[in-house]
Order: structure tokens, then sequence, then C-alpha cells
């Protein structure tokens, strides 16, 4: 479960990406979410961000967030009833960067054990898990340090640990090793980042992360307009 967070969007500037096209990112609208202070996010970094449900919006874009808060196996009903499952991994087959925030990272898995059970998107290999938070509360919410395990394009001029915003009870366990990108500690530490090629995802919530959350996005973004991989 990913819940929508309390923090209000920061006012703060990004910067703008250097490349002079604008990039396309559709943002995948699957009904679990508030995905407007994404889509500002991104506007500011310089993105023309599109919400869209729609498999020909998805397919022309230079890249794709996939969102969600909530729980994973009403999202997954949400996506194939939207017939929203092929387009997504066809997108991901196409070898464009695709971000998943908060719940749509859990999404990427193969599986989630949230509310007995639900198959995922088999994008990254490994499974979703209730966060074990030895006596701390759940969900977790607030400001909890981002260790990086490696330099990324995601993670480009920002500190080490960084502070980022998270609202969540489960937690992805990759089965790679190398698809970590970042772990948090709340009880037990847990992933927060992962990276496989093009395809990237955060269980923390970078548009409601201040200035280095939109940071992150306006490394995105700028990932996406130099169309090179990390």
């Amino acid at each position: 479960m990913c819940r929508a967070p309390r923090e209000p969007s920061s006012d703060l500037p990004v910067a703008v990406s250097d490349n002079p096209t604008v990039p396309r990112i559709a943002v995948v609208d699957h009904g679990t979410g508030n995905l407007t202070s994404l889509i500002r996010a991104l506007s500011l970094a310089g993105a023309e961000a599109e919400r869209t449900a729609d498999g020909k919006v998805i397919a022309a874009a230079d890249a794709l967030v996939l969102p969600g808060v909530g729980a994973f196996p009403k999202a997954m009903d949400s996506i194939k009833l939207l017939g929203l499952t092929g387009p997504i991994q066809e997108f991901v087959s196409s070898e464009k960067p695709l971000l998943g925030v908060c719940l749509g990272m859990q999404l990427l898995f193969d599986g989630s054990e949230e509310h007995g059970g639900a198959v995922g998107l088999g994008i990254i290999d490994g499974s979703v898990v209730k966060l074990e938070a030895q006596g701390e509360r759940l969900p977790h919410i607030g400001w909890t340090a981002v260790d990086w395990s490696r330099k990324h394009a995601l993670n480009t001029g920002l500190p080490n640990p960084t502070a980022m915003y998270h609202v969540h009870s489960f937690v992805a366990q990759p089965k790679v090793q190398s698809d970590i990108l970042a772990t948090a500690t709340h009880g037990n530490e847990f992933v927060t980042a992962v990276a496989r090629e093009h395809v990237v995802g955060v269980q923390f919530h970078p548009e409601k992360s201040s200035r280095d959350g939109l940071g992150m996005i306006s490394n995105f973004v700028r990932w996406v307009a130099k169309g090179e991989l990390a």
C-alpha cells in the first residue's frame, strides 16, 4: 500500500533541461491517485507532461511515468480494465525511459502479497512484501534518508544521503542485487529506489520532497531529453 502524501507541493524552482527539444512525458492515469503535483513538477522541469490512459499516447511519448497510491491489487485491476498492461510492457520494450513512483514502482515487480496477493507488470524481477518495521509505526510516513548505492542519471547533483518523503506500508524486494539504486531505513532497511537500464522506480514521492525531490525530477527530464542511458 502506498498512501497519498499529505505534504504540499514545493514552489521551489527546478532547473530546466539544457536540451532544446521539449520531451513528451506520458503520466499513466489508472485512477489511483491525484497526479496534479507530479505533472506540475514535470512541467517545471521542462517537460510536456500529459496524463493519459490511452495506449497510443503512451506509445508516442518520449518517456513514461507510472504513479500510484493505494493498494497494489486495486491498481493492477484498474490497469487491466483500462487495457494498459500491454501498452506499458510494450513501452518498456521500446527502451525509452520509464519512472515508477511510490505504488507505481511496486507495480513494476512480478507481484505483491498485499490483500491476498496480485500479479504485477513483471518488468523487474522480485516481489512486494509488507515492511518489517520492528515496532515502528506503519504506514511509514515522513522524511527519511535515502542512501544511494551508485551514481545514476536520477541522482546527479543530489547529496548522499538525500532526505525524501515516504508514505507506504509495503516495500519491493528485487531478486537481482544490481537492480537496487537506493535504500532507506524504517525499523529495517528497505529498497527505496531501483534501476535497470532505462527503467527506474522510487518508493518515495519526489514531487513532495522539496528542492532535492524536484531536482531528481529535473534529472529525469534531462535524461529523457538527452536520450542517454545512465
